[in-house]
């Protein structure tokens, strides 16, 4: 069947009659076709791509994008990324400290094509507190590259790897506590192009939606701090489009004029939630479904997964002002996942009539509600545990929750985050221990004679939890075997 088809539809396309041509005739023709179809079928291996020369990679911040690869041969590709830890405004009267690859959330555009070998180089600030890497989804490899570039303070790390599969990937920070890195918004985009580069377009767009958990309720002003606990819970304060509530709103909108063709490249940080990525007042003519190579097309509304991402193309036909948004609407309306994109030109009568009501497609904000606290329930604990199964799971929760900075021996990170082990510090004052533990710790200290200045972040734990993490860390490493009890943690929690 599969070889009548091709006969048929080959002789078709040359206009000839089946009862009029010789079987010789014939064969060839079903040669050429069988040999037409190999060719457009061929899979290159992308890691035998040869590389010819070197050049710096293009960095932009959003929503601009690098220019297209078009036809350039492969090449080796400098990419030099900064880790910027700085205070950004999520909305007006409200500050937020960001975590950004580049200086920007979402971090900056990579723009790549099949077969660059990618020299990738993360230098983490000096005046950083914290140690990061990253994880390029577009990278086959342990980590995707978390595991060759963790990076403290003041240093940085440099690792190569091959783009082997086209596609638009997310990459995002994989230090533990990963959650809290990718939701003070380190995570971006990274394209690798097929070969020959996507077909052209008039105007491309980055856009990445993440959402944010703060102290304070949506709205509330000054300089608000993380909230593990919302992070935990997936309650979100904020759900927004590139790092901000009007990021892509007011004289930030997105532009384009009449017969013009808009590709996005839509991209979904997470940490937590699910993108219905919509544009109101327009039809995705093409849906690069998951980043990949599967298209599909005429699609209204387009689900990318929390560390996906999607590529959505449409021609612009009417003028006025498109509004992007996550159609979890509510998260559009109230939480700031909403964007404009401007059309001018022409009004077209028989498309759109262009009868205009203002006001309908605006950002509502409001303050959220919320339902008073659960009766606190009783917790019956284990009060009789021996010293030895106090430090088996304080060790499994020193494992989940202080590895990455204090390391596996408690030797820390030199210049950036003190040694655990013998420390003069930590054995000097246990009511100290447990109140950072508790309440985290900023700021200069001295340890074994070195300064530290760096952040230890409030550790969501139990009583019970601390009082066993801090038994295994005083009974490890030289420390002076202190057993800390659940009554000496509420005795630090209530002042005494």
């Amino acid at each position: 069947m599969l070889i009548l088809n091709l006969i048929q539809k080959k002789m078709k396309n040359l206009q000839l009659n089946f009862s009029g041509i010789s079987f010789i005739a014939l064969a060839l023709i079903l040669i050429t076709s069988c040999t037409s179809i190999d060719k457009k079928t061929s899979v290159i291996d992308a890691s035998k791509i040869a590389i010819s020369g070197t050049m710096d990679a293009e960095l932009t911040a959003p929503p601009h994008v690098p220019k297209s690869v078009g036809d350039r041969a492969a090449k080796k590709l400098i990419v030099n990324m900064e880790v910027l830890e700085q205070e950004g405004t999520m909305t007006d009267g409200t500050t937020y400290i960001y975590w950004t690859f580049g200086g920007s959330v979402p971090g900056s555009f990579i723009r790549t094509r099949v077969g660059d070998e990618v020299e990738f180089t993360l230098s983490n600030h000096p005046d950083n507190k914290l140690p990061h890497n990253i994880d390029l989804h577009a990278v086959t490899g342990p980590g995707g590259g978390a595991t060759s570039s963790f990076v403290a303070p003041g240093h940085e790390k440099t690792f190569s790897f091959k783009t082997l599969n086209p596609g638009l990937y997310v990459y995002h920070c994989a230090t533990a506590p990963v959650g809290m890195h990718i939701a003070n918004g380190m995570y971006g985009l990274i394209l690798v192009e097929p070969e020959g580069g996507l077909p052209k377009v008039d105007k491309e767009y980055y856009v990445m939606q993440g959402d944010f958990y703060t102290k304070g309720e949506n709205g509330a002003p000054g300089l608000q701090a993380f909230d593990m606990k919302k992070a935990v819970d997936e309650d979100a304060d904020y759900v927004v489009f590139n790092g901000k509530v009007g990021a892509l709103t007011g004289d930030n909108a997105l532009t384009a004029n009449i017969g013009e063709t808009v590709r996005l490249y839509v991209g979904n940080g997470g940490p937590n939630l699910v993108s219905s990525f919509h544009v109101i007042g327009e039809i995705f003519d093409k849906v690069h479904i998951e980043g990949g190579s599967l298209i599909n097309e005429n699609v209204q509304t387009t689900l990318i997964p929390a560390g996906g991402a999607s590529i959505v193309e449409f021609k612009v036909d009417v003028p006025g002002t498109l509004i992007i948004v996550d159609h979890s609407i509510f998260r559009a309306f109230n939480k700031g996942a909403l964007g404009m994109l401007k059309v001018k030109g022409e009004e077209n009568k028989q498309l759109y009539s262009g009868v205009i009501q203002e006001g309908i497609y605006n950002p509502e904000g409001g303050t959220l509600q919320e339902m008073p606290p659960d009766a606190s329930k009783k917790v019956t604990l284990k009060t009789n545990k021996t010293l030895k199964e106090k430090i088996a799971l304080g060790k499994n929760i020193y494992t989940k929750t202080c590895f990455a900075c204090h390391q596996a021996n408690g030797e820390g990170i030199a210049n950036a985050f003190p040694p655990l082990a013998k420390s003069d510090y930590l054995n000097a004052d246990v009511k100290r221990a447990i109140d950072i533990v508790l309440n985290g710790k900023t700021g200069e200290i001295i340890v074994n004679g070195t300064k530290y200045n760096s952040v230890m972040t409030k550790q969501t734990l139990t009583d019970d939890e601390i009082a066993d993490v801090l038994t295994y860390v005083y009974n490890s490493w030289g420390n002076n075997k202190t057993n800390v009890t659940v009554h000496m943690v509420q005795e630090v929690k209530s002042g005494h």
